[in-house]
């Protein structure tokens, strides 16, 4: 099975005991989950209840993997489908979310997750590997500030050019 091949591939970026597989009660109680609050975990692989989340695998990496991380997928026939931020202010970090599918839908869908310093956002570019990462990312860096490191071009694609601001960071003022 793809999604079992894709899950040992992206192992080796991680120790084996970062490895989690989401037990029942975990996806039976996720609505209190949700009421406290997000805790950022080091780096790992979780499976996930594709019902529940959406997606099968979550590996959380750092920012100098995304781009190993990236290219075990690509090397797996993944797509990218969106790359965008979380702005977790509290903790002083931005989020850099990768949601990835093939073309054989529901088989194995993965997210990858990076944070960052809120205060130097960097992460290597992907659009070596996805060239369609090119629009995702410069949309994310318009609305979080966050720099992909290597982008050919990373102007502004929605905002004005002159645009000194990230409309989705938290602390943004109108």
């Amino acid at each position: 099975m793809i999604c079992e091949e894709t899950k040992r591939a992206l192992q080796k970026l991680f120790p084996a005991d970062e490895v989690i597989a989401e037990t029942p009660e975990e996806a039976v109680d996720d609505s209190e989950k949700k009421a406290k609050k997000p805790v950022p975990r080091a780096n790992g692989l979780l499976e996930r209840d594709y019902a529940v989340h959406g997606y099968h695998l979550d590996a959380q990496v750092a920012a100098d993997q995304v781009v190993e991380a990236v290219g075990i997928l690509d090397k797996a026939d993944f797509f990218i489908e969106s790359i965008t931020g979380v702005d977790w202010i509290k903790d002083n970090q931005l989020e850099v979310i990768y949601d990835f599918s093939r073309y054989d839908f529901d088989l194995c869908r993965v997210v990858i997750r990076t944070r960052v310093d809120r205060n130097n956002p960097e992460v290597p570019t992907i659009t070596e590997i996805y060239a369609g990462a090119n629009w995702h990312e410069r949309e994310t860096h318009d609305f979080f500030g966050i720099k992909f490191i290597g982008h050919p071009h990373l102007i502004p694609l929605l905002l004005p050019e002159d645009a000194d601001f990230h409309p989705l960071l938290k602390d943004y003022k109108a």
